[in-house]
């Protein structure tokens, strides 16, 4: 029997690659770019399997069109809106992620922006970089401590948790609100809030860690801002759609806001191009799971999703309707 022909649509570290090599017949993605919807649909014809990423969307047009010979797509990610779940299961092909696998990795980068949010890191670096820090300017960039404060959690998954602990070896004292209350053992003394809107005004600082969801989607706008302490410190390391950008500029503009972090933005690689002139925002492309250690696993992990169904097994981490 030959290997397995499974369409790739991104390339991956050395051991992922070597496996894929080893096991698989793969299909690749010759452009910079990612596929187009006829490009995607031509190369899965015959394929046992796709390989993909966030930037493929595969919506109830690619499902309706897809080849019959595809037994399981398995996505790169640990989120999956980028595929309609509906129209997948119409056509019986399950959809694997990869959840849990990078929490450690985008814990640490939350703390990053907590801390370079409230010590205002960019002004301080623009200062060494321009070459106007002079005797006493460095008394300008006060910032706010972690210590004793509050932080709002919204969204107390994998990623969620592991923020909650980093952030206590900080002194901080953890809230936070999930669709149901999270297990004592599995988050300490931490204070559940079942509505997200009784969270806000307790949260000095708030990190979102939720997926991106119709009722997550713009969270955080004109509203909710106006529910949180003045001078709050908002992280956003989970989805760029649950930020209204023109609320969140205009917030940290007036000051109502102080500072915010954020790694991730709706429609990115674009942003909105509001945030590249405030000082007062600490920004990154979109890192947070980018380690060696997490990127290795999720595709390791994403490959045994293949081999489990083409095998005639579930799919260990099958996304969910």
């Amino acid at each position: 029997m030959g290997k397995p022909i499974v369409v790739v649509t991104n390339h991956f570290l050395g051991e992922v690659e070597a496996r894929i090599e080893r096991e698989y017949i793969a299909r690749r993605n010759p452009n910079k770019t990612p596929f187009t919807l006829e490009e995607l649909l031509s190369i899965s014809e015959g394929a046992d399997a796709m390989l993909v990423t966030s930037f493929d969307r595969l919506d109830s047009a690619f499902f309706g069109r897809v080849s019959s010979s595809v037994k399981i797509i398995a996505t790169y990610s640990a989120g999956y809106e980028h595929i309609d779940l509906g129209a997948a299961a119409t056509r019986k092909i399950p959809i694997a992620h990869t959840p849990g696998v990078n929490s450690n990795a985008t814990a640490d980068i939350t703390i990053l922006l907590l801390l370079g949010a409230a010590r205002r890191a960019y002004e301080a670096q623009n200062l060494l970089r321009t070459g106007a820090w002079v005797p006493l300017s460095s008394a300008k960039l006060l910032g706010r401590e972690l210590s004793g404060k509050v932080l709002g959690i919204v969204g107390m998954g994998h990623v969620g948790r592991a923020v909650a602990q980093r952030a206590r070896g900080f002194g901080m004292k953890i809230h936070y609100t999930n669709p149901t209350r999270v297990q004592d053992e599995l988050v300490g003394d931490a204070i559940f809030h079942e509505n997200p809107l009784d969270l806000l005004p307790e949260s000095t600082f708030l990190s979102l860690n939720t997926p991106d969801t119709p009722e997550t989607h713009h969270f955080i706008n004109s509203t909710t801002i106006d529910l949180l302490p003045q001078g709050a410190i908002i992280v956003n390391t989970a989805r760029g759609g649950l930020v209204v950008d023109e609320d969140l500029i205009a917030a940290l503009t007036s000051g109502r806001i102080a500072a915010a972090g954020l790694d991730v933005f709706e429609g990115e690689p674009k942003l909105h191009p509001g945030y590249l002139p405030l000082s007062n925002t600490f920004l990154l492309p979109h890192i947070g799971g980018g380690t060696v250690e997490a990127v290795t696993a999720m595709g390791m992990l994403a490959l045994d999703n293949i081999d489990a169904v083409l095998a005639g097994r579930p799919a260990p981490t099958l996304a969910k309707n």
